[in-house]
């Protein structure tokens, strides 16, 4: 049976990938993507912060966000979840709310693949999914890979801190 995973080898002119080295293990990695308290601690790019945060770590549960810039400028985000097979896979979309409720104004898809990396590390890979070049783009031109990247950046610094503690 397919998945929503199967998405093959994907397709450049819509599809937006980043994938970063992190050096602790993909449980650890898990654990900061479906626990609120961690996630919060890295989600938003500096200097924005996560202000609230819920998460249900099942297909159809709730990923939410609310993120919030030094001027007190306010940015919510949200979705669901589609596919979880941890530590490997998180599949999340825009286009849905919870109840699966189609959204007002769908955007992306995010692929989200842990894979065992070297010295018991985690090789992360985030691929954002689009309808169209033109909704590629526009994510591309908002920062797309410099605000994932800062936000891969604080992931990795924290589940380091988290493999170092355990």
């Amino acid at each position: 049976m397919a998945t929503i995973s199967d998405t093959g080898a994907g397709d450049p002119g819509r599809d937006l990938v980043l994938t970063r080295s992190i050096a602790a293990p993909r449980e650890v990695v898990w654990r900061a993507w479906t626990q609120a308290a961690l996630l919060r601690q890295w989600w938003a790019p500096a200097p924005l912060t996560v202000v609230a945060c819920e998460v249900d770590p099942r297909p159809g549960g709730v990923l939410r966000a609310l993120m919030r810039d030094p001027d007190d400028v306010e940015y919510p985000g949200g979705g669901v979840f589609l596919e979880l097979a941890e530590p490997r896979l998180i599949v999340f979309t825009d286009a849905l709310e919870p109840g699966w409720r189609p959204a007002k104004n769908p955007f992306f898809t995010a692929v989200i693949t842990l894979e065992p990396g070297a010295r018991g590390g985690t090789e992360y890979t985030a691929r954002a999914l689009h309808k169209d070049a033109t909704h590629r783009e526009r994510h591309e031109q908002m920062g797309f890979r410099e605000g994932w990247d800062s936000c891969i950046g604080q992931l990795a610094e924290l589940a380091g801190r988290l493999a170092r503690e355990t």
